[in-house]
């Protein structure tokens, strides 16, 4: 559905820098219009967005039968890790109307789950005597939004909703410029494993998304059929990426056991010299460009 998307969001607003599209995507994803790139992104939110506040939020309350949990799950789903165990206490749910809430927005086509792939060390070591943070851990599940509009919706709008319908934008603004990149992480994380299938299409992947448990997490692990491990650390900032990316990711893997057949980077703003003259067959390094791989099969 996210490649649709992106594929649809490209072609037919023709961004022809990628790292503009996935930013303007990660903001205008699913909202089915027109973006002007000539426009400042800013702009752009003024115009289809605020000054479009109260239209866009009557189909809002559509979508989640303006139900204050849905929404208190939402926005939890929204600016928090992700993990539906850490959104409940956040919103202030129970496994109760908590999971209700969860359900009634994954029919509704608004979310997906993303299953965890950490080992239940109760059930993998029975009768074993754990540490006290291990007992009471939980393996929890996470949450992705299937349109990236919907996320920025609940992250950015809501929490200053009473200021928007006021026609006062100073706050929604401060917070959108400082928080925009940590904002497009997640898409452009989701991309990043999408560009990576891409390229292991002929392998027959075996599974893929990212990994996560009590005190390691990893934004893209692939396993294919012929046994072969792709491990991946995806950064949207301002600076290049440098060996000590490479380092961390490496510690992690020997943590878990993991002998990766590559490491493949996904950067923002490209790589430093001593990381690009590394690249070859255990490091792959990407950068915005590269996304344009996504935008073939699609319609012309």
């Amino acid at each position: 559905m996210l490649l649709e998307q992106f594929r649809s969001f490209y072609f037919d607003n023709y961004h022809d820098d990628m790292e503009s599209l996935i930013e303007h995507f990660a903001v205008f994803g699913g909202l089915k219009i027109e973006v002007d790139s000539s426009m400042s992104i800013s702009e752009l939110i003024h115009i289809h967005i605020l000054n479009d506040y109260e239209h866009i939020n009557d189909k809002i309350k559509t979508i989640t039968a303006n139900d204050p949990i849905n929404i208190r799950l939402l926005r939890a789903l929204a600016v928090g890790d992700r993990r539906i165990f850490s959104a409940f206490n956040r919103a202030g749910l129970n496994n109760g109307n908590g999971g209700s809430a969860l359900n009634f927005l994954k029919k509704g086509g608004i979310i997906e789950i993303e299953e965890s792939r950490e080992i239940n060390t109760k059930k993998a070591f029975p009768g074993s005597k754990l540490k006290r943070e291990e007992a009471r851990h939980r393996i929890s599940h996470k949450v992705l939004f299937n349109h990236p509009f919907i996320r920025f919706w609940f992250y950015f709008v809501v929490p200053h909703s009473k200021e928007i319908k006021e026609g006062d934008f100073n706050n929604f603004f401060d917070s959108f410029n400082q928080k925009q990149n940590q904002f497009t992480s997640l898409v452009f994380e989701e991309l990043s494993e999408l560009l990576l299938n891409y390229h292991l299409r002929d392998a027959g992947i075996l599974n893929s998304g990212s990994y996560w448990d009590m005190n390691i997490e990893i934004d893209i692990l692939t396993k294919t059929d012929d046994g072969q491990t792709y491990v991946g650390e995806c950064k949207w900032t301002n600076h290049i990426i440098n060996k000590k990316e490479l380092n961390k990711l490496n510690e992690k893997c020997e943590k878990l056991g993991i002998e990766p057949t590559q490491i493949v980077l996904f950067s923002k703003r490209g790589y430093s010299k001593e990381l690009e003259s590394m690249q070859g067959k255990e490091l792959s390094l990407y950068n915005s460009e590269d996304f344009k791989a996504l935008l073939k099969n699609g319609k012309n």
